[in-house]
């Protein structure tokens, strides 16, 4: 089914969320990232004992679009508890590939707490662009 909505792709970042494995922080997220495409790919966290390997939502959904040979993203919904934001090294990865996605932040229950960018997420982000030869 094609996303038409923003309330759509909250509803497909709740049901990802419902695969999250959280044993250690009860903190149970997830995400659904649209491509520019119009398709969708879901992600979830998933924890380890060690919290270093742990992978976040957003994460796990942009390397499922990757790894599929999706490059361009338009929006990305974020689902928590309490209407997280996404954690730093989150926010550096989405703007790798979409500075200027937008970003909506909603509850489990699926109401929209904030509608923002990755832009305004992280103001003077570090990019391809900074690396390109003058």
């Amino acid at each position: 089914m094609p996303v038409r909505s923003d309330q759509q792709l909250i509803e497909a970042a709740i049901a990802a969320s419902h695969h999250a494995y959280m044993p250690y922080s009860n903190y149970r997220v997830g995400a659904a990232l649209l491509t520019a495409s119009g398709d969708v790919y879901g992600g979830c966290n998933i924890e380890s004992v060690s919290f270093t390997p742990t992978v976040c939502a957003e994460r796990t959904a942009i390397f499922k679009a990757v790894s599929e040979g999706q490059r361009e993203f338009s929006c990305i919904a974020v689902v928590t508890r309490d209407a997280g934001s996404p954690c730093g090294v989150c926010r550096q990865m989405m703007y790798e590939f979409a500075p200027d996605m937008r970003v909506i932040l909603a509850d489990l229950d699926g109401n929209t707490q904030m509608v923002t960018s990755v832009r305004e997420l992280l103001p003077h982000g570090f990019g391809p662009m900074n690396l390109e030869s003058r």
